[in-house]
């Protein structure tokens, strides 16, 4: 197994290298010059120019590649300047021009990065905001995995046990009932769901606050969490259940389930203790694949509800065109994944040993 996990960590490699370059060239087709963005609505061509020069964009693709490679792996971004910074400062200072300057709009003055060339390499920022780019993403996490953590844990419980219900009484009245139900539910927009639990669970009834977070890690799991977390499991557990009772019935109808029925075992045993470890399989690789949506969040959710996570915090970013935060979350998002999915396979060899590594 060490070979193999040694393996594919190698292999991780020119992957996040491929989605480094896919992200550049992306943003760098699709998503316009950045200085344009940054400077606002501000015409000055020599303005433009300096922020062009301060970010770098004005090098070749290939040294721009190179930074952004250098911000992946370091969290710091480090252009030209900060390697001739040194040479600028040597030089005698030019003398004070007596025509009058236009003044530069102050909001651009805030986007850029205007100190770049003074302090050199520096932690990658938020265009829209100047934070630093790591710091935001951990600040967000928190709130994230405070929904989407307990509603993974118990969507797959309760949808493990209930396909194992529904699959026990396949073909009756009830099993269809039940289908019947998951189709209307998963045929329903998350959207609707949210405003009919809005307005009858907070607005109506006054059970749970409609918005809000809060600095307090147990005043947000005992009063602002629970009504997301029970949103967002309700409507996962439709498709969850349907998906987990087609896995039951595909082991129900093997040989081997019918000589443990041969050798007298119950039902509950042939269901509990070997259809459900086989199906297990099947389940894991479903829940690996759920698992990077954990530090990304919901959109809806965390927009509805005001909740300060990763989710809400990508939105923004899109709305304000803020690259460095997109890229940041989109290159981390992808390194997670890879190393769920290592995970998850390594997860199989303990559920099932025959399971064997190549």
């Amino acid at each position: 197994m060490g070979a193999y996990v040694l393996r594919r960590i190698g292999q991780m490699i020119p992957t996040l290298a491929g989605v480094m370059l896919l992200i550049f060239v992306l943003f760098n087709a699709v998503g316009g010059d950045p200085a344009l963005v940054l400077a606002g609505k501000i015409t000055n061509k020599e303005q433009i120019e300096n922020i062009r020069k301060q970010l770098g964009v004005d090098q070749p693709y290939l040294v721009q590649l190179g930074y952004f490679a250098f911000e992946v792996a370091t969290g710091f971004t480090c252009t030209w300047r900060s390697f001739t910074a040194k040479d600028e400062a040597s030089k005698p200072p030019a003398k004070a021009d007596t025509k009058a300057e236009a003044k530069p709009d102050a909001k651009a003055d805030a986007k850029a990065p205007a100190k770049a060339a003074e302090s050199g390499c520096q932690a990658v920022r938020s265009w829209a905001t100047n934070e630093e780019v790591p710091k935001i993403l951990m600040t967000r996490i928190g709130p994230t995995l405070t929904i989407m953590i307990p509603v993974l844990v118990l969507e797959t419980i309760i949808a493990i046990f209930l396909a194992i219900g529904v699959a026990y009484v396949r073909g009756t009245l009830t099993d269809r009932m039940i289908m019947m139900i998951c189709t209307v539910a998963m045929s329903i927009s998350f959207l609707v769901y949210i405003i009919v639990a809005q307005y009858y669970f907070g607005f109506k009834w006054g059970v749970f606050p409609v918005q809000g977070w809060s600095d307090n890690f147990w005043k947000n799991v005992a009063t602002y969490a629970p009504l997301p977390i029970m949103l967002a499991i309700f409507v996962g557990l439709a498709p969850a259940l349907r998906l987990y009772r087609s896995f039951f019935l595909d082991e129900i109808n093997n040989d081997y389930v019918r000589t443990a029925r041969a050798k007298g075992l119950s039902e509950n045993t042939v269901l509990l203790k070997h259809v459900m470890r086989n199906a297990l399989i099947p389940i894991i690789t479903n829940v690996g694949i759920a698992i990077p949506s954990l530090f990304v969040g919901s959109f809806l959710l965390e927009s509805f509800f005001s909740i300060p996570g990763i989710g809400r915090e990508i939105l923004v970013a899109v709305n304000r065109s803020d690259f460095p935060v997109i890229k940041a979350a989109t290159v981390y998002l992808a390194m997670i994944t890879m190393i769920i999915n290592l995970l998850v396979d390594v997860a199989y060899k303990a559920v099932d040993p025959r399971v064997t590594f190549k």
